[in-house]
């Protein structure tokens, strides 16, 4: 079955290779010998740190092969300078009805963070903003009720 495109920009695709690099040369080793300090001072029946170490030694390979599957299917978003509609990699301003601007880059799921204005484009601001140029109106559904956003710029 074939993998489903992850979308990444260049940024995106180079922190999760940093952290798959990171995992197999650091972390992998550093667990490793912490199993084998823990096997060494106790056994392995009834041994909470030999316990802690085989569960962050899973953790480490789970997070591993995760890693190299987002990364193998990984399909590059280019931000393009003068396009007119909101598309991945986009930069957008938006204005709330009380006056306040936000803004937000539209990036693929695999690299979303609300917190620091990354929103995937299958969220629901991010589907309201996709193919809208600058000046129009897109509703959202919030838990609050619906939330009216003007495009007041896209970069």
């Amino acid at each position: 079955m074939a993998e489903k495109e992850v979308y990444l920009t260049r940024e995106g695709l180079a922190r999760l290779e940093a952290e798959l690099d990171y995992l197999r040369s650091v972390r992998r080793p550093q667990v490793a010998e912490e199993i084998k300090r823990a096997k060494e001072s106790g056994g392995t029946v009834n041994n909470a740190e030999y316990e802690d170490a085989k569960n962050e030694q899973a953790f480490v390979e789970g997070r591993i092969l995760d890693l190299e599957k987002l990364v193998k299917a990984a399909r590059l978003v280019e931000h393009r300078e003068g396009i007119d509609r909101v598309s991945l990699g986009s930069i957008v301003t938006v204005k709330r009805r009380d006056g306040e601007t936000e803004e937000y880059s539209l990036v693929g799921s695999a690299e979303a963070d609300p917190a620091h204005g990354r929103i995937s484009n299958a969220s629901p601001v991010g589907r309201a903003l996709l193919g809208r140029k600058v000046g129009e109106e897109v509703e959202v559904m919030a838990p609050s009720g619906v939330v009216k956003l003007k495009i007041v710029e896209i970069r």
